[in-house]
């Protein structure tokens, strides 16, 4: 039997779920599945001979809604240009259940945190509805992950917590130990997922050095945008022309050749100086000194988030200059294995800016 969690939300396993598709339920209306494929068919995999009925509603991929002969592998790689975000249906006994799937495994180096958003709303709004049950294969560290997650927004709670509030419930709940780091960022991100934050950024960046040592292609899309793009403008990013920009100045580096700008302050990964492999850790403090602006002028370098500009990064290479695209001045050096950059630290994977080749100017 599943969870009573709060008014409306409970938790349970597969067992639970599929009992209450086969058979109804007086209470539940909404399903969230956490599982590692979001097809239906994964139930009949389960226990041979289960049918479930279901119609499609949607089916939304990273990027957009590819509904529409789309043969995206559900996999969850953070750098799928064609990954599954979530599949939403009607589904069980006479069609009454709106379910929607969640492609998670459970491994310590699983995305959770760009799943989260469209799961706290479907919960959100199915209590508003109904009652909706979040259920894993296990009910212990999926569900449970998700679950805390959405006790942390609703309530403002930390993380521990969540966890024992959720345990008060449900003693079996042990998200794994990856999850916990995620929920930990989640709170430190004032719980909402912030892709524009530092915290985000050295997660993504750590994400996608993980996938290029498995072998796995790196799908340039998934770099942060060019900077000198969106503007529209692009001849006054290359010269020094003043912009005119209704949001606030932000710092910009520029190729020191020709002026053009190749990364602003929001692409800069900042790292703690000296402190070798913890550099990117994702606390506000290790055992060293904070994160801090103050901090950059110790380095001879600056390291960014990779950029759809650099083309030797996007062709696949292990490592390689940097240049620039509108000159080809070489601006620095890009390692997935790493660099050790002046100040001790060993960034991994690194994309790394000398100082002595670019200028800083505001936008």
């Amino acid at each position: 039997m599943p969870y009573l969690v709060r008014e409306h939300l409970f938790i349970g396993n597969i067992s639970d779920a599929a009992e209450i598709l086969q058979h109804g339920s007086e209470e539940i209306t909404h399903i969230l599945s956490v599982l590692s494929s979001a097809s239906i068919s994964f139930f009949s995999e389960w226990r041979s001979g289960l049918v479930i009925p279901t119609k499609e509603i949607d089916k939304v991929y990273f990027g957009g809604n590819e509904s529409e002969g789309n043969t995206a592998d559900e996999s969850n790689t953070s750098v799928s240009p064609k990954k599954l975000l979530y599949s939403l249906e009607f589904a069980g006994k006479d069609l009454k259940f709106v379910r929607m799937a969640v492609p998670l495994r459970d491994m310590e180096n699983e995305n959770l945190l760009d799943s989260l958003d469209v799961c706290l709303d479907f919960i959100e709004e199915s209590r508003k509805k109904g009652s909706v049950l979040v259920h894993c294969f296990a009910g212990v560290s999926r569900s449970a992950s998700i679950v805390a997650a959405y006790l942390m927004r609703s309530e403002q709670l930390s993380y521990e917590d969540a966890i024992q509030s959720l345990c008060q419930s449900c003693e079996s709940v042990s998200p794994n130990d990856g999850f916990v780091d995620q929920l930990k960022m989640f709170e430190e991100m004032g719980f909402k997922v912030n892709r524009a934050s530092p915290t985000y950024k050295r997660f993504h960046l750590k994400l996608l050095g993980e996938c290029y040592n498995r072998g796995e292609t790196i799908d340039a899309s998934k770099f942060a945008e060019d900077p000198a793009l969106p503007t529209k403008k692009l001849s006054s990013l290359v010269t020094d022309e003043p912009l005119s920009r209704e949001a606030c100045p932000t710092q910009a580096y520029r190729c020191k050749k020709c002026r053009r700008v190749v990364a602003v302050q929001d692409n800069v990964i900042d790292h703690v100086p000296g402190e070798g492999e913890t550099a990117f850790g994702w606390s506000k403090r290790r055992s060293g000194r904070p994160f801090e602006k103050a901090d950059d002028d110790e380095c001879s370098s600056i390291f960014i988030e990779p950029l759809q500009w650099m083309k030797s990064v996007g062709e696949g290479a292990l490592e390689g200059k940097l240049c620039c695209i509108h000159c080809e001045a070489r601006l620095g050096y890009f390692n997935w294995s790493g660099i050790q950059c002046s100040c001790g630290s060993w960034i991994t994977p690194a994309f790394q800016l000398h100082k002595s080749r670019v200028d800083v100017s505001t936008l």
